[in-house]
């Protein structure tokens, strides 16, 4: 089983003195396209700062991420679990399981990035901004980029297993499932079911119960080779959850 998930606006700077070498990093298919967009977010980051904010799309108090964009390649690195501190990550929470449930996570589980195609949590990475709805100058648009590249990678993942799919939009344009690949991706939905009975996506607290959902899975070691069976085990740990294809909702009446 591989569990995809998207990254965290929300980063932590590392510390230390190592900084990032591509050739330390997982997937190493995908060095050749992430050194393209290193190269490019680096030129853009340190040239004119109004133009760099517009097309990152960021605000005024973001203005840092605009430094630590043009010092990239001398930024301290660290665990991408542990640069990663949105709300999924923080109810993932992989630095409080033990060593080897972590272990088994790092295994498991990859991170979409807009910068780096995919990720291990154990691979070492600055903070940086790059949304994977971002256009960039001569390369276009980050999702047109990988769209050719994440595939074969995310086939050579998955193997002949199950691929539990968790990105949000944004990152799923990143490389959508092969054709050989899809009958055997399962995504999800979280619905809060109120007490009259009415449903409703739900989105910040949708990270968090699925930061949840995969944390518990990692706990108990379950090894879902499909959609039935990831259903099942999901079932068996306590959710309530509903298919239909392959995407499954999973439903709870509190958040």
């Amino acid at each position: 089983m591989l569990v995809l998930l998207p990254p965290s606006e929300g980063k932590t700077r590392p510390s230390g003195d190592r900084v990032l070498d591509v050739d330390d990093l997982s997937f190493p298919t995908l060095n050749r396209t992430r050194q393209r967009l290193l190269k490019a977010l680096v030129t853009l980051s340190s040239g004119r700062p109004a133009r760099a904010m517009d097309v990152l799309g960021l605000g005024p108090t973001q203005a840092d991420a605009l430094s630590t964009n043009a010092a990239l390649l001398e930024e301290p690195v660290g665990r991408a679990d542990e640069v990663y501190t949105g709300v999924l990550f923080s109810h993932l929470d992989l630095a409080g399981l033990p060593a080897d449930v972590r272990e088994r996570a790092d295994a498991t589980l990859a991170v979409a990035s807009g910068l780096f195609g995919l990720l291990r949590p154990s691979d070492p990475i600055p903070a940086y901004r790059l949304s994977g709805s971002v256009t960039l100058p001569r390369l276009g648009t980050v999702s047109g980029v990988w769209r050719d590249v994440l595939p074969p990678a995310l086939d050579e993942a998955a193997g002949d297993g199950l691929l539990v799919d968790l990105r949000s939009g944004t990152y799923v344009n990143l490389g959508k499932s092969s054709r050989a690949l899809a009958p055997r991706t399962a995504t999800m939905r979280v619905l809060h079911e109120r007490p009259d009975g009415q449903r409703k996506v739900v989105s910040h607290f949708n990270k968090a119960t699925k930061g949840r959902l995969v944390r518990a899975l990692l706990v108990e070691d379950a090894r879902p080779t499909s959609v039935d069976e990831l259903a099942e085990a999901l079932g068996d740990l306590g959710w309530t959850v509903e298919r239909s294809g392959n995407r499954l909702d999973v439903v709870v009446t509190e958040i």
